[in-house]
């Protein structure tokens, strides 16, 4: 053991100093070649805030992310025809067939739906079935246009149901009655 023990040096104290700078240069080598890539990354990428595009990027970038809208409430209310419900709501589900739903357009998906009748799909529609939300998910649709995206939807498909026709518009108002001659000045003769 005393002859292990005698083998053993002492370092120097050059061989200090230069295991120290061998051990720092290393690190300091591998930071300067890692700023020199990003300097050189951010050199390719200036950005361009003069273009159009880049304005209307930052614009969507900061844009709010919710928005208040005031609707009145006594606006009369536009119904939807059978094929703007299907565009808005029915398509998301009945042009894919997800969920097990009938695809449009397909009778054979259909065939066996249509034989219940229309007032029974159209209950469904309403009220929802297996995988199918009420109303298709909007809550606003009315039971008329749910009846008419049904007929619209069936009809494709080789039904023949008849559409619920759209509320008539109110009567014009009758002319009011012609208004009473104005009585006349008095004559300013002298």
């Amino acid at each position: 053991m005393a002859d292990s023990h005698a083998k053993m040096t002492q370092a120097t104290p050059q061989e200090v100093i230069i295991s120290v700078i061998a051990g720092l240069l290393a690190p300091l080598l591998a930071i300067f070649l890692i700023i020199q890539l990003v300097l050189g990354i951010q050199e390719d990428h200036k950005p361009d805030t003069t273009s159009e595009a880049a304005q209307k990027a930052t614009l969507k970038r900061i844009q709010p992310v919710a928005k208040l809208v005031a609707l009145d409430a006594n606006a009369p209310r536009v119904e939807k025809s059978g094929q703007e419900v299907y565009d808005a709501v029915c398509a998301s589900c009945h042009s894919s067939g997800a969920l097990g739903a009938p695809k449009f357009d397909a009778r054979g998906d259909w065939a066996g739906r249509l034989g219940q009748g229309y007032d029974t799909l159209v209950k469904h529609a309403i009220e929802g079935l297996r995988q199918m939300p009420a109303r298709g998910g909007d809550s606003d649709l009315s039971d008329i246009e749910m009846a008419r995206a049904v007929a619209y939807l069936a009809n494709s498909a080789g039904a023949n149901f008849k559409a619920p026709e759209p509320a008539a518009a109110p009567a014009a108002a009758a002319p009011a009655a012609p208004a009473a001659p104005a009585p006349a000045a008095a004559d300013p003769k002298p």
